[in-house]
């Protein structure tokens, strides 16, 4: 019964399986649990360390500082235990990101003209330009899913919270804006679940998700949007709530089971950092 059930609702909506598979390859704000030394490591320095990867990214200037960040990049993901084609599927949700960026530096950057018609043209100069920030994108998305795969909330809270430390003496709230963030990015899956079903439901009913049409489906996502909003306000509530029900004021005497310390490996991990930026330098200046 359940098995006729189940095929009969996949030949009435036959496109809510693409749309659920396409809301599971946003991979940020999600954790991968695995026993590698990078989710052992302490987060101040996967944050530290993913920071200096972002600045390195934007020092590189030809092939052999991306061959440095990609093989540095390469070697992270092998360490962190976390599948490849789990890191590339996080990807497709920027997708549209990737060709406006590229698509833009093509066509708008003055320059020796390859291709032309009509007024659009296309010039070699942005050509070089797009594959260099396409591939600084993709890096830069790749990078910074390793921090939040291989790290859970509470200790991205803590770690950003020590980070940001000395803004306090210019009064700014670092606990809370740790807080919120952390907060943030454990909303993203619960959130994108959330929006699975609904738009389960909805095609269910007979909405249009892939219609040719704009206005078909514009139409079609304000059911979806709707209490989508509702749902998150609501989950918002319920924790406003729970955390006051646990006497919870911010981070004035508040204290941790697992306090952030130091270890040997990640004064290791600093230095393998400070290696790999010598050696982005180095590559700028030899090459």
């Amino acid at each position: 019964m359940f098995g006729t059930d189940r095929t009969e609702e996949q030949k009435l909506s036959p496109k809510v399986t693409d749309e659920g598979n396409m809301l599971r390859d946003i991979t940020l704000g999600q954790y991968y649990p695995a026993d590698s030394v990078i989710h052992k490591l302490d987060p101040r320095v996967k944050i530290t360390g993913t920071f200096l990867y972002i600045i390195s990214l934007f020092l590189v200037r030809d092939i052999w500082g991306y061959a440095v960040a990609l093989a540095f990049l390469a070697s992270m993901i092998f360490i962190s235990k976390v599948p490849v084609s789990y890191m590339v599927r996080g990807l497709k949700g920027i997708l549209f990101i990737l060709l406006f960026t590229a698509a833009f530096n093509i066509f708008f950057t003055p320059g020796e003209v390859i291709w032309s018609f009509w007024k659009i043209h296309a010039t070699r100069e942005g050509l070089r330009i797009a594959i260099r920030m396409v591939i600084r994108l993709i890096f830069l998305v790749m990078g910074t899913s390793i921090m939040t795969l291989t790290t859970t909330p509470n200790q991205l809270t803590d770690g950003l919270e020590k980070v940001l430390r000395p803004l306090r003496h210019i009064g700014v709230p670092v606990h809370e804006v740790a807080m919120m963030m952390s907060i943030a990015l454990s909303f993203i899956p619960i959130l994108i679940e959330e929006l699975d079903k609904i738009m389960k439901a909805q095609s269910a009913r007979g909405a249009d998700f892939e219609s040719k049409k704009l206005s078909v489906r514009m139409k079609s996502m304000v059911p979806v949007l709707v209490p989508l909003f509702v749902s998150a306000f609501r989950r918002a509530g319920d924790l406003a709530n729970a955390m006051e029900a646990r006497c919870y004021h911010g981070g004035e005497g508040r204290t941790r089971m697992k306090p952030l310390r130091y270890v040997k490996r990640d004064l290791l991990a600093y230095l393998i950092l400070l290696i790999y930026l010598a050696l982005v330098i180095l590559a700028g200046i030899l090459f």
